[in-house]
This record gives structure tokens, C-alpha cells and sequence, in this order.
């Protein structure tokens, strides 16, 4: 097998890092009102910190040098199909976990002062959100996969609907239904697995035998899903939509987590059971992520708004994920591992600078400002620090994860390669064009003469962001060596055909 289980640990640390949010944000919803802000605020804290505080031992515990699942759980839930409570965590999820969770006190601490209304909801919402995205990145089930991967698209409408932008309702519906509609036929990709196995176990699944056709049918039927979460181009416009409309912590979570679901699912679901298919339709993925490489990033270069600026970088950048995954080297599929979880520090911060401008001027609208770093030193730097991370620089988390496909797509086809690290040129003409506008020069807009710097709690927030994308950047060994014996039984497995 391509991966087997390893004995369970007495404590299901798995079911806790998926339900102590899930409580919490339910606990919450129950006796947090608006009228009590710093006892809803300081609950939704405790919950958040009790989410990160028990991933801990999943690294803690984890073992890297083998690539079964590891802290596994299995429950019999549904005996008539049958289907399982099952779940379990190898090389590949491990790090997706704790940065949903990480990610989610952020968010928490992030939105303290700034969410004044409806506060128990709007951090419940992502308490819940939180636990769900974890039990997508842990189940081993098909069908439990599927119920937390459609879950996680209600709290995140709620958010985008509730706390949004003016055009909030459309950018909610619309992301809503693109996300549906792609994993519908998700669904009868896993139905029609079940019946040819007789199971919705996913690791039975990467074993299963199938024709061809049967693999081609059922990768682009997983595509369908995986592209639009990601979003790879042509079906990624709801991302540009989403963002601006989105309050600060919608946007972070959903760069920084959301998009990784889809890319994790080429991962777990389609590499694995369709190998050939795979390798068949490998140009077509090619050729997509290089067109959201190279053609979004001209794309965002044009852009009036910040938020839409970092949304459409965060379309190129998952386009190296999605182009490493599909070269079948060790340099390629770890990079773009690594740019999943860099890209969800680097995305993260960037729209938490935004989100500091915003809530001060409440716009973010390039024209409206210039000329920041004369009222605000500390922001800026920080700006600075991140868009440099956006940009690729070495040094920086952003580098690593790009240099490892580059490298990757080079071993593959010198071509791809050089087109790929076109991107680092896009990356910083558009990250150095809008940190040029808003920080640099002189003060361009009278209200910006009446900024303040950040406060203490948004230096700590873009702080420990500074340092992990600092850290990862100079020292990537932890992160990669956690991966790499599960990244090697993929490469192994895919390489061997199913017909």
C-alpha cells in the first residue's frame, strides 16, 4: 500500500483539534452578545488558543520517517454503505492542520477591537470554520471528506455576507456557487469509487484498479472541484470578487486555508487514485498553472485595489503549487507543499496590512493613499517585509517554496522552468509597483496626514507573521523534513500504473 496506519494514541488528538473549535464557536454563539464585547472576545480567544494548544502534540509525536497515517481514529458511523469516522494524518496534512489553527487565532486576535457588531457571531464563525477545515485536511473517509469539504463553505458565505464589503451579498453568492457547483460532480466521482469498491476508505481507493478511462473521467471530474478552490484559471474570477468584499479576517483565512483545501486534494485524492491519468493529462495541468503563473501576474499589476492585487498574486502563486505537484519530482511536489503553507503566511500578513489601512480609512483603493511611511514607520516596514516575501525574495519564505518548483520544473523541461520563474520578475514588479504607491513619496491624500501607527496588538499580530515567514525562509528543514518520506511513497506510488 501506499500508505498504511501505525497504531493510534491513546488520546484522539485528531477529533480534538477538529471539535474543541467547533465547540468553542458553538459555546460562543450560546452566551456571547454584544453587550458583553471583552467576555465574548476573551471567549472566542480561549477557544482559538485551545485549538492551536492541541495540534501541538501532532507534531510533538509525529514520526517522519514513515509515510502510514499516523494518530488514526476509526469509527463505524454509517454500517450500511459502510462509512467511518476515520481519520488520520501522514507528512502531507500534518503542517495544513496546525496553520488552520494557527490561522484562526490570528484572526481572533486580529478582529478584537475592529468587529464591533454581531461580535460572538462573526467569531464563531470561524471557530466552526476552523475545525472543519482541519477535518478536511484528517479524513480518510470519502464521504467525511466530502461532508467537511462542502461544510466549510457556510461559515465562510455567512462571513462574506454578514460583515462584508457593499457588493458583499454577490461576492458571497458567487463564490458560494462556484464552489458547489465544482464539487458536485466530486461527489459522483467518490459515489462511483464506492461502488467499484465497496468502500469510501480513501486509501483503499489509491489501490483500487481502474481503467484509463475510468481514471480520466474520475480526475476531471475531481478537477472540477479542486480547480475552483485552488482557483486555477479559467474558473478562478470568484476569487477577485471574494477578497475585496470580504472583511480582513475572511480574506485571511480564505487565502491562507481555503485555497489549500483544493490544492491538498490533487494530493490525497487525485495523484494517487488516478497515477495514469495523471501523468496523461499532466500537460493540460501544466499549461494551466503556467498561464495563472504568467497571465494573472500581468493581471495584477493593473489592478486599482489592493485586495484585488494580492488576489490575483495568490491565483499566481498557487499556480506554482498545482505546476510543482504535476512535474512527478521530489523538488517540484515539495515545493509546492511548501508554498502552500509559505503562501498562507505571506497571504495572511499581506491582507492583514491591508486590513490595518482599511480600518483607518477605510478604503483600499491604491489612489487613496501615498506617502504611509510618513505617519506610520512600523507599518510599513512590515508592509515592506511582506510584499518582499510576496515577491520571492531570498531570505524569505516566499522564496524557498518558488525556488524548489523552479528547480523541479528545470529537471522536468528547461522550458517550463524559465517560464515559470518568470514569475518572480511579475511578483515583483507588482508587489514593489503598489508598496511604491502606498508607502513611499510624498502624503498624496489629507487623510493620511491623520494616520497613527499600529498599536501594540497589531505589532505583536504582524510580528509573529514576520518572524515565521523570516524563519521558514532562512531555515526550511523542519518544514521539509516532515514531508519528505510521505512525498517519496506518493512519487513511488504514482509512478507505477494502474492498468
Amino acid at each position: 500500500m501506499m500508505a498504511g496506519e501505525i497504531a493510534s494514541s491513546p488520546i484522539p488528538w485528531l477529533t480534538l483539534a477538529i471539535f474543541v473549535p467547533i465547540v468553542a464557536g458553538l459555546i460562543l454563539l450560546a452566551v456571547g452578545r454584544d453587550d458583553r464585547p471583552e467576555f465574548t472576545r476573551s471567549l472566542a480567544l480561549a477557544g482559538a488558543l485551545a485549538g492551536l494548544l492541541v495540534t501541538i502534540p501532532l507534531y510533538t509525536g509525529f514520526d517522519s520517517t514513515t509515510a502510514a497515517m499516523q494518530f488514526v481514529e476509526k469509527v463505524e458511523w454509517i454500517r450500511a454503505f459502510p462509512v467511518y469516522y476515520h481519520l488520520g494524518i501522514d507528512g502531507i496534512s500534518l503542517w495544513f492542520v496546525i496553520l488552520t489553527a494557527f490561522i484562526t487565532l490570528i484572526v481572533v486576535i486580529a478582529g478584537w477591537q475592529v468587529i464591533t457588531y454581531r461580535i460572538a457571531q462573526y467569531m464563531a464563525a470561524f471557530l466552526i470554520m476552523s475545525g472543519l477545515m482541519v477535518g478536511v485536511f484528517a479524513a480518510l473517509d470519502g464521504l467525511l471528506f466530502y461532508i467537511f469539504f462542502e461544510a466549510t463553505l457556510i461559515p465562510m458565505y455567512i462571513i462574506i455576507g454578514v460583515w462584508g464589503g457593499p457588493n458583499r451579498v454577490y461576492a458571497a453568492f458567487k463564490f458560494f456557487l462556484y464552489t458547489l457547483l465544482g464539487s458536485l460532480l466530486t461527489l459522483v466521482a467518490f459515489i462511483y469509487l464506492w461502488q467499484a469498491s465497496g468502500t469510501f476508505n480513501i486509501l483503499y481507493w489509491h489501490q483500487l484498479p481502474l481503467t484509463h478511462q475510468e481514471q480520466v473521467l474520475i480526475f476531471l471530474a475531481l478537477l472540477a472541484a479542486f480547480a475552483v478552490k485552488v482557483p486555477m484559471w479559467p474558473v478562478h474570477t470568484w476569487l477577485p470578487d471574494a477578497h475585496p468584499e470580504a472583511p480582513t479576517g475572511g480574506s485571511v483565512v480564505l487565502a491562507a486555508i481555503m485555497l489549500k483545501l483544493g490544492a491538498y486534494g490533487f494530493l490525497r485524492f487525485s495523484l494517487p487514485i488516478a497515477p495514469d491519468a495523471s501523468h496523461s493529462l499532466s500537460g493540460l495541468m501544466i499549461a494551466l498553472s503556467l498561464i495563472a503563473v504568467i497571465y494573472i501576474g500581468f493581471v495584477a499589476m493593473v489592478q486599482k485595489d489592493m485586495k484585488k492585487l494580492v488576489a490575483y498574486s495568490s491565483i499566481a502563486h498557487m499556480g506554482f503549487v498545482t505546476l510543482g505537484f504535476f512535474i512527478f519530482n521530489m523538488a517540484g511536489i515539495e515545493g509546492g507543499i511548501v508554498q502552500m503553507v509559505s503562501h498562507g503566511f505571506v497571504s495572511g500578513a499581506m491582507f492583514l496590512c491591508i486590513g490595518v489601512l482599511y480600518d483607518r480609512m477605510h478604503t483600499h483603493e491604491i489612489k487613496d493613499f501615498g506617502g504611509v511611511i510618513n505617519r506610520m514607520p512600523k507599518f510599513v516596514t512590515f508592509f515592506v517585509l511582506f510584499s518582499m516575501a510576496n515577491a520571492g525574495l531570498p531570505g524569505t519564505s516566499g522564496f524557498i517554496g518558488e525556488f524548489m518548483v523552479i528547480l523541479g520544473a528545470v529537471q522536468y523541461d528547461f522550458v517550463i522552468g524559465l517560464l515559470a520563474a518568470t514569475a518572480l520578475i511579475l511578483g515583483a514588479a507588482y508587489s514593489l509597483w503598489m508598496v511604491k504607491r502606498v508607502a513611499f513619496g510624498p502624503v498624496a491624500n489629507e487623510e493620511v496626514n491623520k494616520l497613527t501607527d499600529i498599536t501594540g496588538r497589531e505589532f505583536l499580530i504582524l510580528g509573529v507573521m514576520a518572524v515565521l515567514v523570516l524563519y521558514m525562509g532562512i531555515h526550511p528543514k523542519p518544514f521539509t523534513d516532515v514531508m519528505h518520506v510521505s512525498v517519496q511513497a506518493l512519487l513511488d506510488h504514482v509512478a507505477i500504473s494502474k492498468l
